[in-house]
């Protein structure tokens, strides 16, 4: 992994449609943009702040996402999410993130991921097909 200075930032956009939805998404019976796709949007931003440090073969993975979801937006408005790097301790990346619609702020809280070989990652995930089998 390339150096990641502190204060680095990436973002993500989205027009919320009915599959973004709470009533869509099985996380509530209100027809605005869902606490999951809130969650995502934040881990996309996060992702596009990191991608250009990471050397081949690497990626990072999500390990904790704790955020407040402060206001409701409806279907046709769009929501941005931005992450901002806060600190880098060895491989755990602590992110800021927060999202706003067209209105206001709708989110925000703290993300963090962590740096991983995404083969030998991968690998041990998939031994756990081989201890299921057993």
């Amino acid at each position: 992994m390339k150096p990641i200075p502190i204060g680095t930032v990436g973002s993500k956009t989205v027009w919320v449609t009915r599959a973004d939805l709470a009533s869509s998404t099985g996380s509530g019976g209100v027809d605005v943009f869902s606490t999951p796709c809130l969650v995502l949007l934040m881990e996309e931003a996060a992702v596009e702040a990191l991608e250009e440090f990471l050397e081949e073969g690497e990626t990072t993975v999500g390990t904790r996402i704790c955020i407040d979801h402060m206001a409701p937006t409806p279907p046709g408005l769009k929501v941005t999410a931005e992450a901002e790097v806060m600190a880098v301790d060895g491989k755990k990346i602590t992110l800021k993130v927060k999202a706003f619609d067209d209105v206001e702020t709708v989110g925000e809280g703290i993300h963090e991921r962590f740096l991983v070989l995404t083969e030998k990652f991968t690998t041990k995930a998939y031994e756990k097909l081989d201890i299921h089998k057993e």
